[in-house]
């Protein structure tokens, strides 16, 4: 028997068989409160979901690499296109799938954009949008406030593109599908718009797809989707576009030149078929820790804005607002996003906990962060 054994053993000799029990129930217990003492941090600084993916997603994944990485890919995501428009009710032809949100969006601002042109945007919002403009040779105008009112006031014989993230990152706003009617109605015609919904399946007040319906009146809208949050799929850089009648042509400017990667396209395609249910459960998940979460932090005190996304805007008071308030959260274990990275340092991106136990674990922070003087 080894010396560290023997040793283990030896320090029972004499001890009765309770006494025993009674010191390794003791040790057991210090174990124990010593596991628990060690909490890992609660990360709420992202968008994406936290989990990992259905097993089914990464069956049909790995299914895919086995069977063809080395031959060429399917350069037009047939499978997926027809998936997304039996899913949406709208032919394929007016699907476009694309490596991300990001990539669509460059690209159609690198379609449409001329010199000088400007993008007019709300503000504060998805900070991709003045790269964007930027890398197209045109200018991103700001907008304060998230509504059909600025956004109209800011257009003029420069503006190109409207881009709207809705629901809004960070604030969660909506711009509501009557509002988003009556904002395309009033634009001038060589305007387009790009409405990422990125974060539309996290919302509530009206029905996911109640905005593809103004695809059929409004030319110049261009939806545009993900599989990167609700359905938990970030690594696959996986998005997609929708344009209306007449939309065709545009759409295929936005199409990868070498095609989507097959493993994306095979993840994408069986998260359609097999987790529809999954995301419902999730979005009804958020809602509920969403609005939990307003509501208190309203009693405490935070003016904060109705939210239909998975994130929250808090106010963050004092000389040094969102750094303080980040830095204090951050050393009681929760994470959050500064908004002093787009402009805005009195104020945090919370995302809500999709589990109960770290809602209640954000009150708890959020009640012990010192006075921001």
């Amino acid at each position: 028997m080894a010396p560290k054994i023997r040793g283990y053993y030896r320090q029972f000799e004499g001890l009765s068989e309770q006494e025993v029990n009674a010191e390794l129930r003791k040790e057991a217990e210090e174990r124990r409160r010593l596991a628990l003492a060690k909490v890992e941090p609660l990360d709420l600084s992202r968008t994406t979901w936290p989990e990992y993916p259905h097993p089914a997603i990464v069956n049909a994944i790995t299914f895919a690499a086995r069977r063809g990485l080395h031959r060429y890919l399917d350069r037009g995501s047939t499978a997926l296109r027809k998936e997304l428009a039996h899913r949406h009710g709208v032919p394929g032809e007016r699907i476009v799938v694309g490596d991300g949100i990001a990539q669509l969006l460059a690209d159609a601002a690198h379609a449409l954009l001329e010199p000088d042109d400007e993008l007019v945007t709300p503000w504060p919002s998805y900070p991709l949008y003045p790269t964007v403009a930027r890398h197209a040779r045109g200018h991103a105008v700001p907008v304060s406030g998230f509504g059909a009112e600025p956004l109209l006031a800011a257009v003029n014989d420069r503006t190109r593109l409207l881009a709207i993230c809705n629901p809004n990152d960070p604030t969660g706003e909506l711009l509501g599908v009557d509002e988003l009617r009556g904002l395309l109605e009033a634009l001038p015609e060589r305007v387009v718009v790009l409405l990422d919904e990125a974060l539309r399946d996290f919302t509530t007040a009206e029905e996911v797809d109640a905005t593809l319906a103004l695809l059929e009146d409004f030319p110049r809208l261009l939806v545009f989707r993900t599989f990167s949050k609700a359905w938990g799929l970030a690594g696959l850089r996986c998005g997609y576009a929708i344009g209306g009648p007449g939309a065709e042509p545009l759409l295929e400017q936005l199409e990868p030149q070498l095609g989507v990667n097959e493993l994306a396209q095979a993840g994408a395609l069986e998260a359609l078929r097999t987790i529809p249910g999954v995301v419902d459960r999730r979005r009804a998940k958020v809602a509920a820790h969403r609005d939990r979460l307003t509501r208190e932090l309203r009693e405490r005190g935070a003016a904060l804005p109705d939210s239909q996304a998975n994130v929250l805007w808090l106010p963050a008071p004092g000389p040094h607002g969102a750094a303080d308030l980040s830095a204090a959260l951050e050393r009681l274990g929760v994470v959050v996003q500064s908004g002093a990275g787009i402009g805005t340092p009195d104020r945090i991106r919370l995302t809500v906990p999709h589990r109960e136990e770290d809602v209640e674990r954000v009150l708890r922070a959020v009640d012990h962060v010192p006075p921001q003087d």
